[in-house]
């Protein structure tokens, strides 16, 4: 791998979508500029710049950051801890969508429409505002909370048809990683996704749902990131139209 980014050509799979489920937190909803997806490997020398930039923005709180670890650098001599057949499966769907011929990481995919080296902050920020001032950015009001009857969620009326897809992750996770190409460093990951679920569709009208506290409950501490999402006709991920979140639970 290159010390820039690393490039992966591929044959097309099928998507699939993990279940899980929510965790208790605090809500925060309709004030993120953009969503931000990272894809990401413990076992990428180029990654670690990409992993910091997430835990500021992480710490900033403008774009919903999320980081997915993919699988296929696995047997360069470091199974990712965090990795998934899921997350892998999602950046193959983005590189559908955008009309890719590889993937690679650090991949930033920004509101499902652009992507960037993941290292380059100021390109993810451009991207961010281009979207946001052409019209593109997040369009469609979407709102979480959490009282005693469950995980509640709203979406307001807007124009098209998406998915509302949860996604759930944990706050922040220090590896030790002791093979492989960051051999010896210790490095913490942030919103690192564990699973992901399509909870409902929409079809431009409001809408709400409600997910029960026995269901949240399998999962203390975790966060939950709702995505209302355009789905294509092959099942590749596109426009992300709305976003919410669930902070973790620090308490736990």
């Amino acid at each position: 791998m290159t010390a820039r980014a690393c490039f992966l050509a591929f044959a097309l799979p099928l998507l699939t979508v993990a279940t899980s489920i929510a965790a208790p937190g605090i809500a925060r909803a309709g004030d993120f500029t953009g969503v931000v997806e990272l894809f990401t490997s413990q076992g990428c020398s180029s990654c670690p710049p990409a992993d910091a930039e997430i835990a500021k923005m992480v710490k900033q709180g403008e774009v919903l950051a999320l980081s997915y670890h993919v699988d296929y650098w696995n047997y360069l001599g470091w199974a990712d801890t965090l990795s998934s057949a899921a997350s892998t499966e999602r950046q193959y769907g983005y590189a559908l969508s955008l009309r890719r011929k590889n993937v690679y990481t650090p991949q930033m995919v920004i509101n499902g429409q652009d992507h960037t080296n993941g290292a380059d902050r100021e390109a993810v920020d451009k991207i961010v505002k281009t979207l946001s001032d052409s019209g593109a950015g997040l369009t469609v009001d979407v709102a979480a909370k959490i009282d005693s009857v469950g995980l509640k969620i709203s979406v307001g009326a807007g124009e098209g048809k998406a998915n509302i897809v949860a996604v759930y992750f944990d706050d922040a996770t220090e590896v030790n990683i002791k093979r492989g190409e960051n051999s010896g460093r210790s490095i913490t990951y942030h919103h690192s996704v564990r699973d992901m679920e399509t909870i409902g569709m929409w079809d431009g009208e409001a809408l709400s749902l409600i997910l029960p506290v026995s269901v949240m409950s399998a999962y203390p501490g975790r966060g939950c990131a709702i995505l209302l999402q355009v789905v294509g006709e092959d099942g590749s991920p596109g426009r992300i139209l709305g976003a919410a979140m669930i902070e973790p639970d620090a308490s736990t």
